[in-house]
């Protein structure tokens, strides 16, 4: 699902993350707006993207899943949406806490999702809770 949509990385560093997924025939629904699963798609490349890194970084085999998923759904978008996570810091606290107390840890992650055409305009807003916990060899 991920590749059929072609997200793109517009900018990935240690606190924020954008992602846009283009408003094309794969991700446009009958009212020529982003479908819902499209949306949910773009707020999981944001917010995993960045926990993905950060385990990355870190160079331990650590699992990653999504415990929960919460959306709002502000205005219809009838363009490219851009998917915001600016929790770099809760993320990076999040992998070091699973690395030290060998525990699943779980933090919540703050996803805005907003198109620019002709205006800047917030469309949804995510939030996702990621649960993270250390590999047992």
């Amino acid at each position: 699902m991920i590749c059929w949509l072609r997200p793109r990385v517009v900018e990935l560093n240690d606190y924020r993350c954008e992602i846009v997924i283009p408003l094309s025939r794969r991700s446009r629904n009958h009212l020529n707006s982003m479908y819902f699963g499209a949306l949910c798609v773009g707020a999981d490349c944001a917010g995993g993207l960045m926990a993905f890194e950060e385990m990355r970084k870190a160079r331990k085999k650590i699992d990653l899943v999504f415990k929960s998923i919460s959306g709002e759904f502000l205005k219809r978008p009838e363009g490219d949406v851009h998917f915001i996570c600016e929790d770099g810091g809760k993320t990076q606290q999040l992998i070091e806490r699973t690395i030290n107390s060998k525990e699943r840890e779980e933090t919540p992650v703050t996803i805005i999702a907003k198109t620019y055409d002709p205006e800047e305009l917030e469309v949804a807003k995510f939030t996702l809770t990621l649960s993270v916990k250390l590999r047992e060899k």
